[in-house]
């Protein structure tokens, strides 16, 4: 009877433990082994594994009611599958999870290349060496991790590198003509027999590569030069690619992929929670950093509201995509920069402040990619600028919509009513237009930065308004957090510098530097 194992994948023969005896054709034959194609395995194994229920594909987040469906439903039809979908979403992890379908050891033919089946040999070589030794032909057993094969698709793939040509030192050393077959020398899908092939990427195949890939997909069997060959092999293949052309490149050949039965899109993830948990379980945070550097819900949320912004800009190339990497990327440097300052200033702890924000700005630049205006605007520029729509997007999930507050005090509601509907932000930019300022160093305590956020009428006392439970350093960052947000909503200014960040109010900084706020928000600028 099948049995599901520690990691949730499932087993329909001994471990290897019990095998150890099991080591000559004979034996195997006695033990009652059967024969059995890989899709039949994977079938059998998946349906073990959902009358169970255990996760198919556990770590993949988002994809339960999409992707992996579809993808289970392919696996119980027995199809080869194209993983279609931008860069980023998980299409090569889901292909090397299969593996956990597989049994955790199969027999096959010792010394074969191409993972002979000891009860269906295909290679000429398995098939002498049985007719030579009988039952006492040795069987060796093959792990499931050894049982999958993966290729990046580059334009210099040859046929030979897939599927094999003749080998001329072989023959030589053998003293073989080149009309025997034993002088071929199997390419890395023969080697695959019996396994999972992957090839990533499949349009970078020159398309004269691809249709080597024709009789593989159709009838099983391989052509190599000019030999006859018959060998039906048994491989589950799985493609992935991605819709767009982007990089010029080429595309996947009709024929190939009309043999291909299951076509399945991917997609970036769908919520920001979904992306939340993406991230944090794929971030490598050392575990010096998680001791010293504390992250709030709102400085991650507001990293992964950068990636949904960048996907919705027109700034950025809708084709390319905007990968989950850039998030990961980010958190990281995002607890690096805090981490700095920390080590810096010699604190034993610290939080991610928004101010620390700048340093995932690297996380951004090399992971988007910018259509023309955005080329024009420069990578920078954009960086900073989807920042921004990230704070302010987030903004209103903590505070007052100030648009909102605007739009109410214009709707000439009585006295009692205005009084209700009063701008809780008031206070805060009328400290900035009696002529304050306040600059915040990017490398000071935290003890400074507390202080300093004291300074502004009216800051501290919103927060408590909003959030009575927070103690000192979370309302300290949500005091920051008005401030960014206040500047994203241009109610005041915001300059960056080489070294720290300046607010003032809006009117006054646009007169002194006779440029609009928004043309000087995203850029930075030299210390003064």
């Amino acid at each position: 009877m099948p049995r599901i194992n520690k990691t949730g994948s499932v087993s329909v023969f001994p471990t290897l433990p019990a095998m150890n005896n099991i080591d000559t054709l004979g034996k195997l034959k006695a033990s009652g082994y059967q024969s059995k194609s890989i899709k039949e395995e994977i079938r059998q194994n998946l349906i073990q594994q959902l009358k169970s229920g255990a996760a198919t594909f556990p770590g993949i987040v988002g994809y339960e009611d999409s992707v992996i469906p579809e993808t289970e439903r392919a696996l119980l039809s027995q199809h080869n599958i194209l993983f279609l979908g931008l860069r980023g979403q998980a299409k090569t992890r889901m292909a090397r999870q299969m593996t956990s379908l597989l049994d955790e050891y199969i027999p096959v033919v010792e010394g074969s290349d191409i993972n002979d089946d000891p009860l269906n040999p295909i290679s000429k070589y398995a098939k002498d060496l049985i007719a030579e030794k009988g039952d006492a032909t040795p069987i060796a057993w093959l792990s499931r991790t050894q049982r999958y094969g993966e290729k990046l698709a580059t334009p210099d793939v040859s046929v030979a590198d897939l599927i094999g040509d003749i080998d001329p030192i072989k023959a030589a050393n053998l003293k073989l003509s080149f009309a025997d077959e034993r002088v071929l020398h199997y390419g890395i899908i023969p080697r695959s027999n019996r396994g999972i092939f992957v090839i990533n990427e499949l349009p970078d195949l020159q398309a004269r590569i691809q249709v080597s890939l024709f009789n593989i997909l159709e009838e099983g069997d391989i052509q190599i030069r000019g030999f006859k060959l018959r060998m039906p092999l048994d491989i589950l293949f799985v493609f992935t690619a991605n819709p767009e052309d982007y990089t010029n490149r080429g595309s996947i050949v009709t024929p190939l992929k009309d043999r291909i039965q299951s076509q399945i899109l991917t997609h970036y993830p769908r919520t920001l929670e979904h992306a939340l948990e993406i991230t944090e379980q794929e971030a490598g945070i050392h575990e010096e950093q998680k001791e010293l550097v504390r992250v709030s819900d709102l400085v991650k949320r507001l990293i992964e509201q950068v990636a949904f912004e960048a996907r919705n800009s027109e700034l950025v190339d809708k084709k390319s995509g905007v990968s989950a990497r850039l998030t990961i990327s980010a958190l990281e440097n995002a607890v690096s920069t805090a981490e700095r300052r920390a080590l810096l200033n010699k604190e034993k702890n610290t939080q991610i402040w928004l101010s620390d924000l700048a340093g995932i700005i690297p996380s951004i630049t090399g992971k988007v990619e910018l259509v023309y205006e955005g080329e024009q605007e420069g990578p920078l520029q954009v960086a900073m600028n989807l920042v921004d729509k990230a704070i302010r997007s987030q903004f209103i999930q903590y505070f007052p919509n100030p648009e909102q507050l605007n739009k109410r005090r214009n709707t000439g509601k009585p006295s009692s009513q205005a009084k209700a509907d009063e701008n809780p932000y008031r206070p805060i930019i009328n400290w900035f237009d009696k002529g304050n300022h306040l600059d915040v160093d990017f490398n000071a305590t935290d003890t400074s930065k507390v202080q300093q956020l004291y300074q502004v009428e009216g800051l501290h006392a919103l927060v408590k308004k909003y959030f009575s439970g927070a103690n000192e350093l979370q309302s300290a960052l949500l005091m920051e957090f008005i401030l960014y947000g206040l500047a994203a909503y241009s109610l005041i200014s915001k300059k960056l510098f080489e070294t720290k960040v300046a607010f003032k109010d809006l009117f006054g900084s646009m007169m002194s530097s006779g440029v609009s706020d928004e043309d000087e928000d995203f850029g930075f600028e030299e210390d003064q």
